[in-house]
C-alpha cells in the first residue's frame, strides 16, 4: 500500500533495497557521512512476518530521513514512517522522519543533536498499550529537554500501515 514515489525516493537515496536471496527489503540508516550503521530487514512475502534488526547495527543510525524543517517524526516500525509519508505526501520531503525498530529514543537523540534545527518531535507510535506506554515516556524525556512534544495517531488501527492498508481497501470497494 506505499506510494512507489516514496519507495522511489528513499531507494534513489540509497536508504531502501530488496535483498537479492530473500527479497526482504532492507532499510538502511546512515551516518551524516554516508556510512552503513544500521540495517533492518523485513520479509515482503504475503503472510511473512519476518522482521530483524542485523547484527553489528548501531540503533542510534537506525533508518532515516533527514529533511530541513524543524520537525522530527519518529515511528516505531519503517514501514510504517514509509505509510504514514503515503498518508501525507504534501511536503513531505522537508521534515525529518526516524524509525526507532521498537521503542528506543536512542535514534531520537542522535538526529536531535545532529540537526540542531529541530524543535519539535512528533511521536507516531503504535496504537497499542506498548505504543502508548513508549509515548508517554518520550513525551516526558523530551519535553523535559525542552522540546515541543506531540503525538499523532492513525485514525483507525494499531498503526499507520495497518490505517494506510484499510483506507486503500475502502477506496477500492469505492
Amino acid at each position: 500500500g506505499i506510494d512507489p514515489e516514496v519507495v522511489s525516493a528513499f531507494a534513489r537515496k540509497g536508504l531502501l533495497y530488496e535483498s537479492a536471496d530473500h527479497h526482504n527489503a532492507v532499510f538502511v540508516g546512515r551516518d551524516e557521512q554516508g556510512e552503513i550503521r544500521h540495517l533492518h530487514a523485513r520479509g515482503t512475502l504475503t503472510g511473512s512476518h519476518f522482521r530483524q534488526t542485523l547484527p553489528g547495527s548501531e540503533k542510534e543510525y537506525s533508518f532515516h530521513w533527514p529533511g530541513t524543517s524543524g520537525k522530527l517524526y519518529a515511528f516505531e516500525a519503517p514501514i510504517d514512517l514509509l505509510s504514514y509519508i503515503s498518508l501525507h505526501p504534501e511536503g513531505w520531503q522537508d521534515h525529518s522522519y526516524v524509525a526507532l525498530c521498537g521503542v528506543s529514543a536512542a535514534p531520537i537523540h542522535r538526529l536531535l543533536e545532529a540537526k540542531p534545527q529541530l524543535q519539535e518531535v512528533v511521536l507516531c507510535l503504535d496504537n497499542d498499550e506498548h505504543g502508548r506506554q513508549a509515548t508517554q515516556k518520550l513525551r516526558e524525556m523530551f519535553s523535559a529537554e525542552d522540546y515541543e512534544v506531540s503525538q499523532q495517531l492513525p485514525p483507525q488501527g494499531k498503526d499507520w500501515n495497518e490505517y494506510l492498508l484499510q483506507r486503500n481497501v475502502l477506496r477500492e470497494r469505492g
